[in-house]
């Protein structure tokens, strides 16, 4: 019976030790004094082969814990898919306990996270797990707290971590951490920087610069950074963070340290953290590999059964339109919603605006829409324009059911026509060469009744030239509480761009119809 009984516990434990996702593990740290619980998500084929692996420690937010990303971010199935779909290498994830640290050690040593990170926990997993042990295979990823750990950790240990995804990180600026509310400050940020107690310039102390990224990117000597691979990532709907996120990518851009940065749809909240995993992956993985990386996932702009007869041509003025049609445009005699077009298209381009147009109305994903490419020309007659269009075409008369978009040098154009008339539920600016003062200007004398009523969507890249204007005015947007959405995607800008939100657009705009 003993033998018996020693072969299930054998069993047991090897059953245990099996388990490729492991959740609440524990080790005592000799650094803090104290136990420090971590989860585990190992690659499928793990426990079936002789591979090492590189490793991602993923960071939980101020209030988690170490199974956040698991419960809450689903980040083992949304990996697993991705490697089924070879779309990222297979990686180990680490899950650490954070408790209220910003991933740091506090400024009067008590409590030495960043110490037992770098120095009991990375070896305890290379020693414990098959990893590739080096600072090319180690990556962080984190939301908020977990963003702020995700990036201050390679900044400081650069030869240790190469590769971070920050996500929405709970940074202030200097300005911010000054004005922060007296019991804010004390709690959250005192209580780790120093400062407790004191307001303003005194609470911008020595260890708050050492452990602070502004500061960090400001004053440190760039080429210790050189080798660090950073995708940013943030909501549009944050508050506080929406600044600092945007100021810190700005202060990047001027230092020219190289990162990627993306604003996309959503606020402080785990269905916004999911939906940037992907990418944030990928971008992982490409780092892990040594190459560069492939750029964030496609939009398909062809596949619909668009046909010649939903292209049709007129005249206004002196000038030749372009217009798009639902497919059942002439077995009916209804009015339809209209979306206009602002900008210098290539026929190759307006087919492709029409084709995704199209797949959407035929997937019954959206209502059906006319669009219609207008000449810069056109835009300032708009007035006159709008009837004769709405004379030639079936479009529902009312500013409700029309768009405006402004593509690169016509979005100011746009902008400046919206400002001044009641005429259009939303007005999108893509790629715009957008400058604060002009906006700010034009704000100031805009209609209460524009504001109310017109939708402004804005979608800039995170490496265009004009990334600081649309970054400003997305900072005066949100400073003036004007509602409006906003997107800063990969690359340079171009058409690139317009066709990678042209979707998203489609879905806003169309529901706003109907509203």
């Amino acid at each position: 019976m003993t033998t018996y009984f020693v072969f299930l516990i054998l069993l047991n434990t090897l059953a245990a030790q099996e388990k490729r996702i492991m959740e609440s593990l524990a080790f005592f740290s000799k650094i803090l004094g104290q136990e420090v619980k971590y989860s585990i998500v190992l690659p499928d084929d793990y426990f079936g082969g002789k591979f090492s692996y590189p490793v991602v420690y993923a960071l939980h937010g101020l209030g988690d814990d170490e199974t956040s990303w698991l419960e809450y971010g689903q980040i083992s199935q949304i990996s697993d898919k991705l490697v089924r779909e070879s779309e990222i290498v297979p990686m180990i994830y680490v899950m650490p306990q954070g408790f209220r640290s910003y991933y740091v050690n506090t400024f009067d040593t008590k409590f030495r996270y960043e110490d037992m990170f770098i120095n009991e926990l990375i070896p305890l997993i290379d020693k414990q797990y098959r990893t590739i042990a080096d600072a090319q295979h180690r990556a962080t990823i984190g939301y908020s707290m977990g963003g702020f750990g995700a990036l201050i950790l390679p900044l400081k240990n650069s030869k240790i971590i190469e590769t971070c995804v920050p996500m929405s990180i709970s940074i202030r600026t200097d300005q911010q951490y000054m004005n922060e509310d007296a019991s804010e400050w004390d709690e959250q940020w005192g209580r780790i920087f120093g400062g407790i107690g004191l307001n303003g310039n005194n609470r911008i102390t020595e260890y708050y610069k050492q452990n602070n990224p502004f500061h960090i990117i400001t004053e440190n000597n760039l080429q210790e950074l050189g080798n660090l691979n950073i995708y940013i990532t943030n909501g549009d709907d944050e508050q506080t963070l929406c600044r600092s996120n945007e100021e810190l990518h700005l202060l990047m851009r001027r230092r020219q340290i190289q990162h990627e940065f993306r604003v996309m749809d959503g606020g402080h909240e785990f269905t916004f953290w999911k939906a940037q995993l992907s990418n944030g992956l990928r971008f992982i993985s490409d780092a892990f590999e040594g190459k560069p990386y492939r750029g964030d996932t496609q939009v398909k702009t062809t596949g619909s059964s668009l046909t010649s007869k939903q292209l049709a041509k007129l005249t206004i003025g002196n000038e030749e339109l372009l217009a798009y049609l639902p497919a059942e445009y002439e077995a009916t005699s209804r009015l339809y919603p209209v979306i206009y077009f602002v900008g210098n298209f290539s026929p190759t381009e307006k087919l492709a605006i029409a084709e995704l147009a199209n797949r959407k109305i035929e997937n019954n994903e959206i209502s059906p829409v006319l669009l219609v490419f207008l000449q810069g020309s056109a835009l300032f007659q708009i007035k006159t324009v709008l009837p004769e269009l709405e004379g030639k075409f079936r479009i529902r008369p009312r500013f409700r059911f029309r768009v405006l978009v402004g593509f690169q040098d016509e979005a100011l154009k746009v902008f400046s026509v919206m400002a001044n008339q009641e005429q259009f539920s939303s007005v999108i600016l893509a790629d715009g060469f957008l400058v604060n003062d002009s906006i700010s200007n034009l704000i100031s004398e805009m209609k209460p009744k524009v504001l109310e009523h017109t939708a402004i969507y804005i979608a800039a890249p995170d490496k265009g030239k004009f990334c600081e204007g649309n970054g400003n005015v997305h900072m005066l947007l949100r400073d003036k509480k004007i509602r409006h959405e906003y997107r800063v995607l990969e690359g340079e800008g171009g058409f690139n761009l317009l066709i990678a939100v042209w979707p998203e657009i489609l879905t806003l705009t169309t529901n706003k119809f109907h509203q």
